[in-house]
């Protein structure tokens, strides 16, 4: 959700992008999805033992985190308006601030890794399939911005922020009910 929040706020934020645009934010959301729950899956099956204990409290509190972050944002807080930047701007910043947004936004995913690597899941397919519906979304995401303007962004920040603290909430009661 958050990488549909912020390609949705790109799309509104850039002149009319395109084909090549959408595919450009798609790639750079897909590649960073798809990587860092590898990463957090390298570290969580590292220090699997150390984590178990505490690891319903560790996923709720990321999702706290990040979940209220979007809120925040979506209620004026941080615009991520540096994409709304002059259009001058050069190719290599344009893509740096991409790239910033896209790891920003991908931090979460090595949270999940790491929780995946309690359990038996082929950590390889599971991370193809992030970054491909990460793609997917975020593609999705420039083109419907192009179309909704900046509005719709704020609304699925929020949107995306609350089920991220649902998801929180729910892992934690079921953690501590059982």
């Amino acid at each position: 959700m958050d990488s549909f929040a912020a390609a949705l706020g790109r799309g509104a934020c850039l002149r009319r992008p395109g084909l090549p645009e959408a595919v450009k934010v798609g790639v750079a959301f897909g590649v960073c999805q798809f990587a860092m729950p590898l990463f957090g899956w390298s570290v969580g099956i590292a220090f699997a033992n150390l984590v178990e204990a505490v690891d319903h409290w560790i996923a709720f509190a990321l999702l706290l985190a990040v979940g209220g972050a979007m809120i925040r944002n979506a209620f004026g807080g941080d615009d991520e308006a540096e994409d709304c930047g002059p259009p001058a701007r050069s190719a290599r910043a344009e893509w740096l601030a991409l790239m910033t947004t896209a790891v920003a936004t991908s931090i979460d995913a090595a949270a999940v890794g790491a929780g995946l690597a309690l359990v038996d899941v082929d950590m390889v397919t599971t991370s193809l399939l992030i970054g491909a519906v990460t793609f997917a979304v975020a593609f999705g995401g420039v083109l419907i911005g192009r179309a909704a303007g900046n509005r719709m962004g704020r609304w699925a920040e929020l949107a995306g922020g609350l089920t991220l603290i649902g998801i929180g909430a729910k892992i934690l009661f079921d953690h501590t009910m059982t």
